[in-house]
């Protein structure tokens, strides 16, 4: 339990990668605060049946685990999501944004909400909690971020221009973060994602999962558990040596 007696907020997770990292943590004796969203009651009906799920698997006598509702492109939110882990956990020293969503289209037809919307969610969030809970880190003078980014932030992918630049974002804030709080004994790292089995992956016919093949060299997708146990990893003290990484989860599909 190399993360014992360990405290983190989790952005995001309720379901998919974010709910893997969720149990990763708390399997290695880290108390979790993770937060979720839907954007309509029936919705956030079913996020908040999840959410229930994972406390209920995962409290026990040594971890905490909390779900917590709050919107990811809000800062007075995530201001909150920090409040409470303070006051439940009583302390952060984790935080992984994890939280994403994709509205796919070519450039000539993506409306300029849904540019916007994917933006705010995905890489404007990571600013959110990250400028929340730095000053408690720095005062601390230890943390741990991780932020999840995707290969295609590498790379490019046609019909994702918003996806694809709220990901390629998040790299170069990440880099930022790491040199800017590296003084204060803070690392900043990203994960990058490849194919990953969730919901995302779910929506893509079979033609398209057999065109995506051939870019791994492995030839299957990963799994939400593949991508968590790198971030407990860089969570860890066993990678105190590691800030301002991008660290790709795909299989080899960028090399």
């Amino acid at each position: 339990m190399r993360l014992l007696n360990k405290k983190a907020i989790v952005t995001g997770g309720s379901r998919g990668i974010g709910r893997a990292i969720v149990e990763q943590l708390a399997k290695d004796g880290c108390s979790v605060v993770f937060t979720y969203y839907a954007p309509t009651d029936e919705l956030l009906k079913i996020e908040t049946e999840n959410a229930k799920k994972v406390e209920e698997e995962l409290n026990n006598d040594n971890v905490k685990v909390y779900g917590y509702v709050a919107d990811a492109s809000s800062f007075n939110a995530a201001q909150q999501t920090v409040n409470f882990a303070l006051e439940k956990l009583g302390g952060v020293d984790i935080l992984v944004n994890n939280v994403g969503i994709t509205k796919d289209n070519l450039l000539l037809r993506m409306s300029e909400e849904d540019f916007d919307l994917v933006l705010n969610i995905n890489l404007k969030s990571v600013f959110n909690y990250t400028k929340a809970v730095i000053k408690n880190m720095i005062a601390q003078k230890y943390g741990k971020i991780v932020n999840i980014s995707s290969v295609v932030g590498i790379i490019g992918n046609a019909g994702q221009a918003n996806y694809v630049a709220s990901k390629a974002g998040i790299i170069g804030l990440t880099k930022s973060n790491a040199k800017e709080f590296a003084s204060r004994n803070i690392n900043v790292n990203a994960v990058a994602p490849g194919f990953i089995e969730t919901d995302m992956t779910s929506k893509l016919t079979e033609q398209q999962r057999e065109a995506y093949m051939n870019f791994v060299p492995l030839k299957r997708f990963g799994k939400p558990e593949d991508v968590a146990k790198v971030v407990a990893f860089l969570c860890s003290d066993d990678a105190n040596y590691i800030t301002g990484q991008v660290i790709p989860v795909d299989g080899g599909m960028v090399m």
